[in-house]
């Protein structure tokens, strides 16, 4: 964790998600110490620690499984309290057709799962970002009747520039459209040499009034620091 802020300080990268099983080791185990130490450490410098992600998912057909994901999450929003986090991350992980049951029923079981935990992390202060994720889970219109279903202010999303959401023109201004009102967070990731509509995302983006962050999420290289160097380069180019 201190070489990720040190790195994101000297390169221009202004927030962090911080994903579950990553080298910076901010996880559920941390005592009390060690959550205080992570949030000295982020308020001493300029990086802001934007959200925490998890793999917390509310998809199961095995009700004990989707309960003690609702008890992760809700263990999630007390270590983003303690150490000084905006949001968590959430997500759906795909429907149970397989096992008999319809999307209709699976689509309303994540969205009441999310209301709870969104009731919960709102009585905290902490932002909670459902992911645009998931074996079919992920198209638009789906992610659309899971925060419905949920009807909560708290139950937002993370856009996650998926491959597939164009139309036949390469546009994905429809699908965005669709899920706008509840985007609170942003998931971008290879830039360069893609198919994805980054600069039609980025205008989107400015054209709602959205103003927080798009998080990387690419793959490792053997020369990260120029990696990124060129990425932030790219990423400041096509938002012109």
């Amino acid at each position: 964790m201190p070489t990720l802020i040190e790195k994101c300080t000297a390169l221009g990268y202004e927030g962090v998600e911080l994903r579950t099983t990553h080298a910076h080791g901010v996880e559920l185990a941390l005592s009390a110490q060690e959550r205080r130490e992570v949030r000295a450490r982020f308020a001493d410098s300029d990086v802001t620690l934007w959200g925490l992600g998890t793999t917390c998912c509310y998809h199961a057909a095995d009700p004990a499984e989707v309960e003690a994901n609702v008890a992760e999450t809700k263990e999630w929003v007390q270590l983003a309290v303690d150490v000084g986090a905006v949001g968590v991350k959430v997500r759906p992980n795909g429907f149970q057709e397989e096992q008999g049951i319809p999307k209709e029923k699976t689509l309303e079981q994540i969205g009441l799962a999310y209301r709870e935990c969104g009731v919960y992390a709102a009585e905290h202060g902490i932002e909670l970002w459902m992911e645009v994720h998931g074996r079919g889970t992920s198209e638009p219109r789906y992610m659309r009747t899971i925060v419905e279903t949920a009807d909560q202010d708290n139950c937002t999303l993370c856009w996650n520039s998926n491959p597939g959401e164009e139309d036949e023109n390469g546009s994905i201004e429809a699908n965005f459209r669709l899920l706008q009102p509840w985007i609170r967070s942003c998931h971008i990731n290879r830039m360069a040499g893609g198919t994805y509509p980054y600069r039609e995302l980025f205008t989107l983006l400015r054209e709602s009034g959205y103003d927080r962050f798009t998080l990387a999420e690419i793959q490792d290289n053997p020369d990260r620091e120029r990696l990124l160097t060129y990425y932030r380069a790219l990423w400041v180019e096509l938002n012109r």
